[in-house]
């Protein structure tokens, strides 16, 4: 099945390979992959939430038990007719649990609005997503790579990231959030992109949904 690519992607992969040369070397392996269409936005931010703070492997077996335990993808008020004792049956610990209900009542009540964050910068976006309890700023901005599919993304917090540079640009050596944005300045304004291709190096399994 053919997926839709962001439409800056070709631009953007243009400029990384000639700005950067480990991307230069890195994008031609994966020409053919791009990120995936977004699911809903408020199943990008459950499926952020189980993957805060653990291994991807660990994160993939909570997300498929609560993923396979709705006919289709979950809504706010399926996930709310849950009790949190059945939430922890997936494997998430308490407190996820109770973030994930706390999310699907903002929803519910539309204490958010999604539409409008079309609209909105990212700055912006991030504020009013970390204003809900459990989503702090790496949650954010995997909602704004994944789901709005933004072009100039640094996720800083982001360990995969964070390794990615350390083994392509520094052997292996321990990378600090300063070094990590030295080499992302040439990235500007695809920081989404060369992250995406940095993930993928290290995981041939890279994205949410």
């Amino acid at each position: 099945m053919t997926m839709t690519r962001p439409e800056y992607w070709e631009e953007a992969k243009t400029h990384l390979m000639k700005r950067d040369r480990i991307l230069r070397k890195i994008i031609p392996m994966y020409a053919d992959e791009w990120l995936r269409p977004p699911a809903e936005p408020f199943v990008t931010l459950v499926r952020a939430i189980i993957g805060q703070q653990v291994s991807r492997r660990t994160a993939d077996t909570v997300w498929t038990r609560f993923a396979s335990s709705f006919d289709t993808q979950a809504t706010p008020q399926q996930v709310l007719d849950i009790d949190i004792e059945a939430l922890r049956k997936f494997g998430l610990p308490k407190r996820k649990a109770e973030y994930i209900l706390d999310l699907a009542t903002h929803f519910d009540q539309r204490k958010v609005e999604p539409d409008a964050w079309h609209d909105m910068d990212d700055d912006a976006i991030i504020k009013e997503l970390c204003a809900i309890r459990g989503i702090g700023r790496w949650t954010a901005e995997m909602f704004l790579i994944f789901n709005l599919h933004r072009a100039d993304v640094l996720p800083l917090d982001d360990a995969g990231l964070i390794k990615a540079i350390s083994q392509h640009y520094y052997s292996g050596e321990p990378v600090s959030r300063f070094e990590a944005r030295e080499v992302a300045q040439a990235w500007t304004p695809w920081c989404t992109v060369a992250t995406w291709y940095l993930w993928r190096s290290l995981d041939p399994v890279v994205e949410s949904e």
